[in-house]
């Protein structure tokens, strides 16, 4: 299958409404655990993509261009510690879609690892800890996994996403071991991980976007 630039930048466009649909979902499950604000704080991170994309990027076809632009402009807008988390994931996304102005089965592959392995390496979480990583990485092996195993990429995909959820709802039964929440020790079992919430929302719209331009 193949994504163009315009499919790349819709999926980042549908991120942005599911954001602002979920946000106090999100600052809700964060007032268990945290200061609450995680939904506001992942939507200025998202309406700042949003912004990026009918600006400077309305006419961009690079694909590499357009995920390092974005993440400048997550992290100038999102000062806490997510900031640099998804900046970096799209950043070292930028560099395997470079000077691609439509990406292959392959591409899509290698964006998702590189993105996940990103943040798993600025933030130095591990599975089990109660983030964001405990739905990425379980996403981005299942990927890997049903890729090398010769999958097409929207049936890996879709397995990616449901080893995503699987994850998430596991952050359920955790004690926090990073971040403010960390500090409530026993008391974060119980609650979903909010991190670990916006980043299924993430995958669920990519599968939703790729869903999309198979049909056309």
């Amino acid at each position: 299958m193949h994504i163009t630039a315009s499919e790349f930048k819709s999926f980042l466009h549908r991120v942005t409404l599911k954001v602002e649909e979920k946000k106090d979902d999100l600052s809700e499950l964060d007032r268990k655990l945290g200061d609450g604000d995680h939904g506001v704080t992942m939507s200025l991170g998202w309406q700042a993509i949003e912004e990026k994309l009918h600006t400077d990027l309305k006419d961009e076809t690079d694909c590499g261009y357009i995920c390092k632009e974005v993440g400048k402009a997550f992290i100038n807008a999102v000062g806490s510690s997510v900031g640099p988390l998804y900046a970096t994931g799209f950043l070292r996304g930028s560099r395997v879609l470079q000077n691609k102005s439509e990406l292959t089965d392959d591409d899509l592959s290698a964006f998702w690892v590189a993105f996940i392995d990103g943040i798993q390496q600025k933030g130095k979480a591990e599975i089990g800890e109660k983030t964001m990583i405990d739905t990425f990485m379980p996403a981005r092996n299942t990927l890997q996994e049903r890729i090398t195993a010769g999958d097409p990429f929207e049936s890996a995909f879709e397995k990616a996403v449901q080893a995503g959820k699987k994850g998430m709802e596991s952050t359920r039964d955790l004690i926090s071991k990073k971040g403010r929440s960390s500090r409530l020790g026993s008391r974060s079992v119980g609650h979903q991980d909010p991190g670990a919430t916006s980043a299924y929302l993430m995958l669920e719209v990519f599968l939703s976007t790729v869903r999309s331009a198979q049909r056309v």
